[in-house]
C-alpha cells in the first residue's frame, strides 16, 4: 500500500515537472525581449504590453532588422509612408526612414499607431489589427459594406485573407503570452526599467 502511494507521489512529481519543463519550452518561443521598451511605450500608449508583444512577435519575430517585401521595416513593421505621417503626428521633426531600424524608436513608434488605432476604432482590437495589417482606410469601408458588417461597428467578414490569418496569429500569440506571464510579465518588465 505504501509503494502504490510513493508511485502515485511521483509521477504526479513528474507531469508537474513535465508542465513546467513545457511552459519553459514555450517561453523560448515566446520571448520577452525588448522589454524594458515594450513596458514604456503600452505605458505611456495606454497598451497592454502582452498585446504588443504579440504584435511585434506576429510582425517581425523579434528581427529588428527585418525588411518585409511591402518595404515595412523592423520590429513592428512600420512602412515608411506610415512612419512619415505618424512622426509629423508625434510631433518629430527630425525624422528619417533610418530611424526605424533602431528597436526603441520602432517599438515607440509602434505603440503610438496601435494607441492611434486603438481611439479610431473605439478599443475593438479585432480592428485595430484589421487596421494595423490591412489598412485603416479599408477597415473604414469594410464597415460600410453589408457583406463585410452587419451593423457598421464590427466585422464579420475580412476580404484580405492575410489579414484575418494575421489578426488570428497576434490573437494566438496574445493569448500564449498572457498564459505564460501573467501576473509575472509586468514586474519582470519593471525590474528593467530605470
Amino acid at each position: 500500500m505504501r509503494l502504490k502511494f510513493i508511485s502515485k507521489i511521483v509521477i504526479v512529481l513528474l507531469v508537474i515537472m513535465a508542465v513546467l519543463n513545457a511552459k519553459n519550452i514555450i517561453k523560448y518561443y515566446f520571448p520577452l525581449k525588448y522589454s524594458d521598451y515594450v513596458v514604456r511605450y503600452s505605458k505611456e500608449y495606454n497598451l497592454d504590453p502582452h498585446f504588443v508583444m504579440a504584435v511585434i512577435k506576429t510582425e517581425s519575430n523579434f528581427n529588428p532588422d527585418i525588411r518585409s517585401g511591402k518595404n515595412a521595416i523592423g520590429l513592428m513593421q512600420i512602412t515608411p509612408e506610415t512612419a512619415k505621417w505618424a512622426a509629423e503626428k508625434m510631433n518629430i521633426t527630425d525624422f528619417t526612414e533610418n530611424m526605424l531600424n533602431d528597436p526603441e524608436f520602432n517599438i515607440k513608434m509602434g505603440c503610438w499607431y496601435l494607441n492611434d488605432l486603438n481611439t479610431e476604432f473605439n478599443g475593438d482590437m479585432k480592428l485595430v489589427l484589421a487596421a494595423y495589417n490591412g489598412g485603416r482606410g479599408n477597415v473604414q469601408k469594410w464597415l460600410k459594406n453589408s457583406e463585410h458588417s452587419m451593423d457598421g461597428q464590427s466585422l464579420q467578414y475580412i476580404p484580405f485573407k492575410e489579414t484575418d490569418k494575421y489578426i488570428k496569429k497576434v490573437e494566438v500569440s496574445y493569448k500564449v503570452y498572457r498564459y505564460l506571464y501573467e501576473g509575472n510579465m509586468t514586474s519582470a518588465f519593471l525590474i528593467s526599467l530605470p
